[in-house]
């Protein structure tokens, strides 16, 4: 072959390689996904919905024993749980035997104990499914609505590190006042006819109580992790100051990511790759208000970002805090299987998956259309801002395999 025709010759297959590198990261949802992350994402679809059914098959275990074993440094629960529903149940009717003041924090919530001494989080409504929450993107009381709708974009996008949530109502009269504790039971009172109390937290006060519809209140309630796995906090690298006029080092050095990746455990590890996860779970709910993290103690960095306290989403569907992706758009790094998952979500598909996977919640409908709507217009943001990253970088930069095969495997 003439040398003129090997230059055409490889500039025709540069011109192919150029082209399927575009159109692989463009159309990474059809024939050209991993094949793992394609039967994983339509075991995900098939598994949705949730019956919340009381009946355990093949085990003497109670829920909150099954629960518990789900628990393993990567994941909360498992892909698989045929149990799910079972367990929520139980979280959503089991006899409720002692009430207490809520854990450390700033907002309103109680800890209570089911039976079988199963600890939850309760967290109650504070706003009708229609309010828009006016002001900064971290304003305003926590809506336990969005927890449960946390907990399930948290199974859709594969991640498994939110603990389980699950709407309830509860007779603050009957159920939890004569198990209560004197701390909590101060403060109750009953405005016109209705059941109220302000709880004990950083901004609880007695003139902003939440108050029951007569004496039912409707709330969500969290599982608590169980106790054999505590808890780390970290601060979180792109956390804002929540000081008027001043800025944290991220909002205005756009290099900063390069220092966080010498700082442990950001130097090594999946931690870093669990921010970005998180920031793009963040910004799908609305959620600038991640300060801090918790992870598992002890864990040298291999543990997961556990997706807590995501009460403070979906306030704003008209607002796409796009800050909230600063760790996205300043590292230009995402998991391969996250931006698989992401490819499959688009097209309307996240909406009608999440309001698919609420749609059995005791709270339903758990969101109004504005949000379910505003989550597709966010994913296309998500996706825009990878392009970008690939444009700028490449793929090969951008994209990164970290299939965690820690010892839970």
């Amino acid at each position: 072959m003439k040398l003129k025709q090997r230059v055409v010759l490889l500039a025709i297959l540069l011109v192919i390689f150029i082209f399927t590198k575009v159109f692989l990261i463009d159309n990474l949802d059809t024939s050209a996904a991993n094949r793992e992350d394609q039967r994983t994402f339509h075991r995900m679809m098939a598994s949705l919905h949730v019956e919340l059914d009381p009946r355990l098959d093949h085990t003497l275990q109670s829920p909150w024993e099954i629960a518990a074993q789900w628990v393993v440094p990567r994941e909360v629960y498992p892909e698989e749980t045929p149990e799910l529903g079972a367990v929520m149940h139980a979280m959503t009717t089991k006899k409720i035997i002692k009430a207490d003041v809520g854990y450390k924090g700033t907002q309103l919530k109680a800890l209570l104990i089911l039976e079988g001494g199963q600890k939850v989080v309760f967290k109650p409504k504070r706003y009708a499914r229609d309010y828009v929450v006016e002001g900064e993107p971290y304003a305003g009381y926590d809506r336990h609505n969005a927890e449960v709708a946390a907990f399930h974009l948290d199974r859709i996008l594969g991640f498994r590190r939110a603990p389980l949530v699950v709407g309830r109502f509860v007779n603050l009269r009957t159920e939890i006042k004569p198990v209560a504790t004197e701390q909590l039971l101060g403060t109750f009172m009953t405005l016109g006819n209705n059941t109220c109390f302000y709880g004990k937290c950083y901004y609880c006060r007695e003139t902003e109580p939440a108050c029951a519809d007569g004496d039912i209140m409707e709330g969500s309630v969290t599982l608590w992790l169980p106790d054999v796995w505590p808890l780390q906090k970290h601060r979180h690298p792109w956390g804002r100051t929540y000081r008027e006029g001043k800025l944290a080092r991220w909002e205005y050095d756009e290099s900063y990511c390069d220092a966080v990746k010498k700082t442990s455990p950001y130097d090594s590890g999946p931690r870093l790759l669990d921010i970005i996860d998180t920031a793009i779970f963040d910004y799908l709910i609305g959620n600038a208000d991640r300060h801090h993290y918790e992870s598992f103690q002890d864990d040298e960095g291999a543990s997961m970002l556990i997706l807590l306290d995501n009460a403070k989403s979906f306030g704003n569907p008209a607002l796409d805090e796009r800050s909230i992706l600063a760790p996205l758009y300043q590292c230009c790094i995402i998991r391969v299987s996250t931006w698989n998952r992401l490819n499959y979500l688009k097209n309307g598909v996240l909406k009608s998956a999440l309001k698919t996977a609420m749609s059995h919640d005791p709270i339903s409908p758990v969101l109004s259309d504005p949000h379910l709507d505003a989550l597709d217009q966010r994913l296309l943001s998500i996706l825009a801002t990878v392009k970008q990253c690939t444009d700028q970088f490449g793929p090969d930069v951008v994209l990164v395999e970290d299939r965690m095969t820690l010892s839970h495997l």
